[in-house]
């Protein structure tokens, strides 16, 4: 028997979930939470075989309860379930641990057998997913000081207040922003905002 915790914020979501399990002869859902706190202390209290973990949360994202987790149970498999199809998304969460990684609208498809894959050992993209990485396999990745100053573009702040912000000049901030258009390919601070949204990079 594969014994499941679900963890997403949306009691609907987690009600589909629990259909989809009971159906099934080899698994049983043994917890369910609704933040990234709850998360660990259901995985504590019952030690499931499989993990459900959605990434955007209240009080603690997916990403930093799945670091919990898995600094206290190296063995957690976990699987992301989430509407986002970034690929920097979909790396950090393989990175923080995550076996496999799912998104939310092909659940019914997709999740039974993904569950029975991981628990099997294996690791799971869906397809659609692993193209997007493949896509950008060999881009070079924003600094971590480039990601703070997409996201306070991403904010509508001009130059000077990030410079501000980040205690930088205005120079830097130029000289970053062109750093950050030339490796996203974008044409303009309005494009690089949305690959950045759109690859997982930033969230707002």
């Amino acid at each position: 028997m594969i014994r499941i915790l679900s963890v997403d914020d949306h009691p609907l979501l987690r009600e589909g979930i629990a259909a989809l399990i009971g159906n099934q002869t080899d698994m049983q859902l043994v917890a369910e939470a609704s933040n990234g706190r709850e998360a660990l202390e259901q995985f504590r209290k019952h030690r499931p075989d499989i993990t459900l973990m959605d990434l955007q949360m209240p009080e603690m994202s997916g990403v930093d309860a799945m670091s919990a987790i898995r600094g206290e149970f190296p063995d957690a498999r976990i699987i992301v379930l989430t509407t986002h199809a970034g690929d920097v998304q979909v790396t950090r969460a393989f990175k923080a641990g995550a076996r496999a990684y799912l998104l939310k609208g092909s659940l019914r498809k997709e999740l039974l057998e993904t569950i029975r894959a991981v628990h099997a050992g294996q690791k799971r993209v869906s397809p659609e997913l692993a193209t997007e990485i493949a896509e950008h396999a060999t881009d070079d990745g924003l600094t971590p000081r480039e990601v703070d100053v997409l996201r306070l573009v991403a904010c509508g702040n001009a130059n000077k207040e990030i410079a501000a912000q980040l205690s930088l000049t205005e120079e830097t901030v130029k000289s970053h922003i062109r750093n950050i258009l030339a490796k996203l390919g974008a044409n303009d601070r309005t494009h690089a905002v949305a690959i950045g949204l759109k690859r997982g990079i930033i969230d707002l």
